[in-house]
């Protein structure tokens, strides 16, 4: 009898238990545009890139969330566009029992930190298939990201970002 009560409050003790699961990777979307080509590889190769990059976050069913890591580059040699490049880099997660704001944060900063080494890699290789050089995008702090958005929208008093 006891044995029985002690494996049923094991149990509602794992089921109340924050959890956390990635449960599939994919690319959502994925552009390519060489606007100058072919004369954009006769010139003197002098780039320069702006990145710009963006998630968002969508509740599925139950407790499973789609985040999405958008990066879109631009490079200009001179004052030519060379190329645009935008990867939208998707995944499911599966999350169950976190307060709202470690699901805040974990939408937010975790799930994207894992998403950025795929969509970095399918960026560059879309970029090489256009024949220019990769990216190699240096790894990009989602943690002090968040912080930096968490603070700019307490100081506007704009709210939370929702869940759904």
């Amino acid at each position: 009898m006891i044995d029985e009560q002690n494996n049923g409050a094991a149990a509602s003790d794992e089921e109340n238990s924050p959890q956390f699961s990635l449960q599939r990777i994919y690319v959502r979307d994925l552009s390519f545009e060489a606007p100058k080509s072919p004369a954009i590889f006769r010139q003197q190769w002098e780039p320069s890139v702006a990145l710009d990059l963006n998630t968002r976050q969508k509740a599925l069913e139950g407790d499973f969330h789609e985040v999405v890591l958008t990066l879109s580059v631009t490079v200009k040699n001179g004052e030519e566009v060379a190329f645009i490049a935008e990867v939208q880099q998707a995944g499911i997660f599966l999350i169950r029992n976190l307060d709202a704001a470690s699901m805040t944060h974990t939408l937010g900063a975790f799930c994207p930190n894992i998403l950025f080494p795929y969509a970095r890699e399918a960026l560059d290789s879309l970029v090489t298939r256009g024949s220019f050089p990769a990216l190699m995008l240096a790894p990009v702090n989602f943690d002090a990201l968040f912080a930096q958005e968490m603070a700019r929208m307490q100081e506007s008093g704009e709210a939370a970002p929702s869940l759904q």
